[in-house]
């Protein structure tokens, strides 16, 4: 293993959770809301989608990439112990998968 990833390894291992510096852990609570907000952002979408019974105007290739590319991250947060990441991209692929479903039927 080399130094550099010796490290990384070693500071995730003793991190604390909440972070004791003050600006630390503001900044693990701001990022945990962002990774909640941020998918929600979809939702207009997905309501255009199934309350107008319409997927005219909506690119299935965009979202089926949206998706598949939301994966690795929810891989990675889960290897790494990530609760943001993976919080995160679980509501993406949730909703983005969601409306590519929507875009098949309709």
């Amino acid at each position: 293993m080399t130094k550099g990833l010796y490290h990384v390894h070693r500071r995730q291992r003793t991190a604390k959770y909440p972070h004791p510096h003050k600006w630390v852990n503001l900044l693990d609570r701001i990022v945990m809301g962002v990774a909640i907000a941020g998918p929600l952002f979809v939702l207009p979408q997905l309501i255009e989608i199934y309350v107008n019974k319409s997927a005219q105007d909506v690119s299935l290739l965009t979202w089926f990439f949206f998706t598949f590319f939301a994966i690795p991250w929810l891989i990675y947060g889960i290897v790494h112990k990530e609760k943001p990441i993976i919080v995160g991209y679980a509501l993406w692929i949730l909703f983005d998968s969601l409306i590519v479903i929507g875009i098949l039927i309709y």
